[in-house]
């Protein structure tokens, strides 16, 4: 007994008290630092320029994008219209700005739809386990072994044309990547020290869920929201550009790209100045994104 009361302190003394940590050392920032943070700004001023378009349109863009002028058809970019013309007289920024709404509206649905089935799929898949996570995982690597273009394009020709329609194809693609990466994240923090204590204790299994493994499995989830953000503009997009969206003359992003395909060799600025702004906006998705994912890691 004795030897044991000796021996008691030394063994407590090797475990580390949270006062006890010497501090980390501060890391100087360098050029890459700043450029770093340089980018990121620029990226949220774009989304968020972006989402000025598609609330407030005729703040930026006061003209009617449905309405032209003839005589001005294909005029290059200038100070009174940025974009140019098209080729029956009207504004491309104006149409840009307009059909920003459609087009981000149908990408936060996709992304939305995805967002909450994907990860009740990868809750009850990572916390229940056993046949269920089976099944549920199978299931999921079926999507994911379908081309993302291919299976929305089948699922918007049996939806129907429009914009919703494109929108619950587009979401239902991605639904994959949030079920595997909030399981991931379910089954990760499952085996950290505190669940295991919280089990031990006697905390009711749906206590343990609600505070400790839902708390702490939805950062990478919300990075990965971001990212995916950017991917569902280029779906939505494309499926737009094949004419699965909004009827025409209703401007949308993919469609105004469309509409200048015609016209490369006289109206360059009919599809690029659209495709650049798409770029853009996806480009600053995956950057914000991808800055998300390195502050919940």
């Amino acid at each position: 007994m004795s030897d044991i009361l000796i021996r008691e302190p030394a063994v407590y003394s090797a475990i580390p008290v949270a006062g006890d940590e010497a501090p980390a050392p501060t890391r100087r920032r360098g050029p890459r630092d700043v450029l770093k943070h340089i980018w990121l700004g620029a990226s949220v001023i774009v989304l968020l320029l972006a989402l000025g378009f598609a609330l407030f349109p005729s703040v930026f863009a006061s003209g009617d994008p449905l309405v032209g002028t003839p005589a001005d058809k294909l005029q290059a970019p200038s100070a009174s219209h940025w974009f140019g013309t098209d080729n029956i007289g009207r504004d491309v920024f104006t149409r840009v700005v307009h059909g920003s709404g459609l087009s981000l509206t149908a990408t936060l649905l996709a992304v939305g739809i995805a967002l909450v089935v994907g990860s009740i799929i990868g809750l009850v898949s990572g916390a229940v386990g056993g046949v269920v996570d089976a099944v549920l995982m199978r299931i999921v690597d079926v999507l994911l072994s379908i081309p993302t273009l291919l299976l929305s394009l089948a699922l918007v020709t049996a939806l129907g044309f429009g914009t919703v329609n494109v929108a619950i194809a587009v979401g239902v693609t991605l639904i994959a990547n949030f079920a595997r990466v909030m399981r991931s994240e379910v089954l990760r923090v499952r085996r950290s020290l505190y669940v295991e204590a919280a089990y031990a204790s006697g905390v009711r299994w749906f206590d343990v869920f609600r505070r400790h493994i839902l708390r702490n499995s939805y950062g990478p989830v919300i990075a990965l929201a971001a990212v995916e953000f950017g991917m569902a503009v280029l779906a939505v997009s494309a499926l737009s550009f094949l004419g699965f969206g909004a009827a025409p003359p209703t401007p949308e992003w993919g469609s105004l790209i469309s509409e200048g395909r015609n016209f490369l060799a006289t109206a360059w600025w009919m599809t690029t100045l659209p495709g650049l702004v798409i770029v853009a906006v996806v480009v600053s998705a995956h950057r914000l994104g991808h800055a998300l994912e390195r502050r919940s890691q």
